[in-house]
């Protein structure tokens, strides 16, 4: 953190958060809430998020006006806004520091003993998810900042002690690097956010960087990439393997039953207890595997681990289970890198349906364009995949890729609308299928409209 970051907001008292809607600026501006300051907040539009945070006291603002920063002693931003944002540029106008989301969480940190960042390209939600988890049901009092709802406390934030802070550390524009992780965690490393990260290299380069401050990493080493990023590192590596029994926590007696892992966790090849899964997938036992290692790092016992898994709920729009109508089961899923998709289609076969039905909804123009050959060979596992106009979040269409390319190079369907998309779903699955929305923008909204027309 920059000494001068500290320096603004040890003196801050009004703090307004532009952007304010994002899970993970809505949950900082609650700790900001909590920390004493007075909170205001904007955003594009009127969200789930939005309206908790009005609940809470908090008065946000629907649309980025200049006005909005007036009078405030700093502006906390998301990454997702430009400089050319009204709100952004009115308060450089009048000299309102501005500090990134990634700063401003960084200096809340600040105040805990235990750190523990987790990290990675794939699985860190839920990493995060089930640390939390583990330590709440070790009667821990564990303050956790997630990238997306934990539905047993119905919010990506919880307010506890001051001895362990646990956070999701997103990689995005190198937002991590203002985090000073105790234990950091990569629970897997590869190319993503091509719009910044301008190659594999690079990515691992921010990676090391990031991990540099802790004294313990706890590493998947069965990523060739995460291994590349300890390189130079001198702290403590815990490892976790599914394959290599001399990793310090690995599983032995791996099966599957309905989808989800049973194993027997080994230290250093010694066994310690039984986890039993309730949620599916391998990549499910690396992460229970990376939230194990930190629980017993920390002093929670082995015992008691095994006794926390199966009463784990997963975290929103993780392979959430949306319902089920006439016989047809609806799930929705965050998974928008190809690694992911074909992770969890995969999974998802384990499950004993008679037909799966992929609705994905690419992420960024720049993701589906720098990522298309991957993109192309990650729904072999699917029956059927529709899919649905690119989210383009921050950006605007530059890269000449579409959906419909992408369905004319899979064999996919193509369709201009989530009406459509529902429709021709409600119509085509049968009792006996799966049908499965995929993407981080907002194609959940059809697991909602498909289960409506069914019924």
């Amino acid at each position: 953190m920059k000494p001068q970051t500290k320096e603004i907001l040890d003196s801050a008292r009004s703090l307004h958060f532009a952007g304010i809607g994002g899970i993970s600026m809505s949950t900082i501006a609650l700790l900001a809430l909590k920390k004493g300051y007075t909170v205001t907040g904007s955003d594009r539009s009127e969200s789930d998020a939005v309206k908790k945070l009005i609940a809470t006291g908090i008065p946000v603002t629907i649309g980025h006006l200049p006005k909005s920063v007036e009078g405030k002693d700093a502006v906390i931003y998301t990454a997702a806004l430009g400089m050319d944002n009204p709100e952004l540029a009115r308060a450089k106008e009048l000299g309102i520091p501005l500090i990134s989301r990634g700063e401003f969480l960084g200096y809340l940190m600040c105040d805990y003993n235990t750190r523990i960042g987790v990290s990675g390209t794939h699985g860190k939600t839920t990493t995060t998810s089930m640390i939390a988890h583990l330590f709440e049901s070790a009667g821990y009092d564990p303050t956790v900042a997630n990238g997306a709802i934990l539905p047993k406390i119905g919010s990506a934030y919880r307010a506890g002690g001051q001895d362990y802070f646990v956070y999701e550390a997103c990689e995005y524009k190198d937002s991590f690097l203002s985090f000073e992780p105790s234990i950091a965690v990569i629970t897997n490393l590869e190319l993503d956010h091509t719009d910044y990260f301008d190659s594999l290299e690079a990515i691992i380069a921010s990676f090391q960087k990031a991990i540099e401050p802790s004294h313990a990493v706890v590493a998947n080493i069965d990523s060739e990439n995460v291994i590349k990023a300890l390189v130079g590192y001198e702290g403590w590596v815990i490892s976790i393997s599914l394959t290599d029994e001399n990793a310090d926590f690995s599983p032995r007696d791996l099966r599957y039953e309905h989808g989800t892992g049973v194993y027997t966790l080994c230290r250093k090849g010694i066994p310690l207890c039984e986890i039993r899964l309730p949620v599916i997938g391998e990549f499910n036992v690396y992460n229970s595997l990376c939230a194990s290692a930190v629980a017993i790092t920390c002093g929670i016992e082995p015992t008691d681990i095994a006794a926390a898994f199966p009463s784990f709920s997963g975290a929103a729009r993780r392979f959430e289970r949306k319902g089920v109508a006439k016989g047809i089961a609806v799930y929705d899923d965050y998974a928008h890198h190809p690694d992911e998709i074909k992770a969890t289609l995969e999974a998802a076969t384990r499950l004993g349906y008679e037909r799966i039905f992929c609705v994905f909804q690419p992420h960024t123009y720049s993701r589906t364009h720098d990522l298309l050959p991957q993109f192309e060979a990650a729904f072999g596992a699917a029956d059927q995949v529709i899919f649905a106009d690119i989210y383009a979040a921050r950006e605007t269409d530059t890269k000449g890729v579409s959906s419909a390319l992408l369905a004319k190079d899979t064999g996919g369907l193509y369709l201009p609308s989530f009406e459509a998309i529902a429709d021709y779903l409600a119509e085509t699955a049968k009792a006996g299928d799966l049908i499965l929305t995929m993407g981080a923008g907002d194609v959940y909204k059809v697991a909602g409209m498909v289960l409506e027309r069914i019924k």
